[in-house]
C-alpha cells in the first residue's frame, strides 16, 4: 500500500483544510500583506490543527509527521498566511525530545494553544557551519549571562519564545560545548531587529546584551547542542520540504489556469507544444517530490528514533530546487503577467527563491548525500 493511500480520516484532515482555505484565505484581502497573519493562525489553533503532533498530553492530536506534512502543504497550497508554522513545529520537536516535563507543558501545551515559537541558530559568521557560532552563554551567579548576535531568525518578531543555541564551553571543539536555552519573549538585554528581504519583514537580527536566564532554561543536556540539533534535522527538513511541495503544487496549477485562458495566435497558449512539454516535465517532477515527501514522512513515523540524513536532505533539496522551477518556469509562461503584483506568481518566485538557501542549502544538501555514499 502506498503511503499516499491516506486513511479516512486523513482524507477528512486535508478536505478540511481545503475548505477553510477556500473560505478564509482565498483572497488578498482575507490574506493580508505580511507572511503571518496572527486571527488566521489563531483559527488554525482553535481548531485543533496547529497541534496536529503536538503530543495528547499537552493538549495537541497526537498525530505524525505525516499529519505535520498534510497540514504543512495544504496550508501553503491554500496561500494560508501562517508563516510561522514552520519555525513553531521545528522547536516542538526539540521540545518532545529534550524538554522537561515543565517545559514541555509550557511550550509544546502554548504551541497547541496557538503560540509561536523561533529557533536562533545562524550568526553574521556561522551560517553554514553551525558549529562555529560564538554567541556565548556564561554561566554567572547560577545563571546564564547570554551576549552576541543572532541573525536570519525567522519570526523571532512575533515569538513567545527563541530556542537559542549559544556557546557555554569553548574548551572543545567546536561542536562541542553548545546549549539550547529557553529565552522568553521581552526579556532585558535581548534586542530583535527586522531584516527587509524580498519576501517581506519575516527574518531578524537579535543582539543579545548581557541578557540573562536562569539554569533551568537549559533545555536537554548543557554542552550537547550539537547531538541535539542533529536528532531534529529529519524533521526540519521535512517540514521545509512539505511547504515547498504545496507552493510548486499551487505555482504549477496557478501556471496550468493561466496557459489555458491565455489566448495568442487564436488558441491557448498551454496548447503549444513548448509549453506543454514543460509543463509535463514540471508536473512529473511534483509528483516525484509527493511521492518522496510523504515516503520519507512515513519511514520516520514508522522509525521515531532512526536518523534519516541522506533521505531527510534528498527530500529538502529536491523539492525545493523543483518549487524554485516551477515558479521561475511559471513567471515566464505568464509573461509580464507572472511579473505583476496582480497575480500570486510573483509572490509564488520570492517564496521559492529563498527554499534553496534557509534550512541547510541547497548545497550543503548536496554534500550531507555523497558523505551518506562514502565519499
Amino acid at each position: 500500500m502506498s503511503v499516499l493511500d491516506l486513511t479516512d480520516e486523513r482524507r477528512a484532515f486535508v478536505e478540511a483544510i481545503r475548505d477553510f482555505c477556500a473560505r478564509e484565505t482565498a483572497t488578498r484581502e482575507q490574506r493580508g500583506d505580511e507572511s503571518h497573519n496572527a486571527a488566521i493562525y489563531a483559527k488554525l489553533a482553535e481548531l485543533g490543527w496547529i497541534g496536529v503532533s503536538i503530543p495528547e498530553q499537552y493538549g495537541g492530536s497526537g498525530g505524525g509527521l505525516v499529519d505535520m506534512c498534510l497540514l504543512l502543504e495544504e496550508t501553503m497550497y491554500g496561500l494560508a498566511p501562517v508563516g510561522a508554522v514552520g519555525t513553531t513545529m521545528i522547536v516542538a520537536g526539540a521540545y518532545e525530545r529534550f524538554g522537561n516535563e515543565e517545559q514541555k507543558e509550557e511550550i509544546l501545551g502554548g504551541i497547541a494553544r496557538g503560540a509561536i515559537e523561533a529557533i536562533a541558530m545562524s550568526e553574521p559568521e556561522a551560517g553554514s557551519d553551525v558549529g562555529a557560532l560564538q554567541c556565548r552563554a556564561e554561566r554567572r551567579n547560577g545563571s546564564f549571562v547570554i551576549n552576541g548576535q543572532k541573525t536570519w531568525i525567522s519570526n523571532a518578531h512575533n515569538s513567545d519564545h527563541i530556542l537559542l543555541i549559544a556557546r557555554s564551553d569553548r574548551s572543545g571543539s567546536k561542536h562541542e560545548g553548545l546549549t539550547m536555552l529557553n529565552v522568553p519573549a521581552g526579556i532585558e538585554g535581548m534586542e530583535v531587529r527586522s531584516i527587509d528581504t524580498m519576501g517581506g519583514r519575516e527574518t531578524n537580527d537579535v543582539f543579545f546584551t548581557d541578557c540573562e536566564v536562569p539554569a533551568e532554561a537549559v533545555v536537554g543536556q548543557e554542552g550537547a547542542a550539537w547531538m541535539q540539533l542533529m536528532a531534529g534535522l529529519n524533521v526540519e527538513r521535512l517540514i521545509i520540504a512539505a511547504q515547498h511541495l504545496g507552493q510548486a503544487r499551487r505555482a504549477l496549477d496557478d501556471t496550468l489556469a493561466y496557459v489555458k485562458e491565455r489566448k495568442q495566435f487564436g488558441r491557448p497558449v498551454g496548447s503549444f507544444q513548448t509549453l506543454k512539454h514543460r509543463l509535463a516535465d514540471l508536473a512529473t517532477e511534483v509528483e516525484c517530490c509527493r511521492l518522496l515527501v510523504y515516503d520519507v514522512a512515513a519511514r520516520v513515523d514508522a522509525n521515531p528514533g532512526a536518523m534519516f540524513p541522506r533521505e531527510a536532505s534528498m527530500a529538502k533539496l529536491k523539492v525545493t530546487e523543483t518549487a524554485k522551477a516551477v515558479a521561475l518556469e511559471g513567471m515566464q509562461m505568464m509573461g509580464g503577467y507572472g511579473y505583476a503584483t496582480e497575480y500570486d506568481m510573483e509572490r509564488h518566485v520570492r517564496g521559492a527563491l529563498v527554499g534553496t538557501i534557509y534550512g541547510g542549502t541547497s548545497e550543503i544538501q548536496r554534500d550531507i548525500i555523497g558523505k551518506t555514499y562514502g565519499l
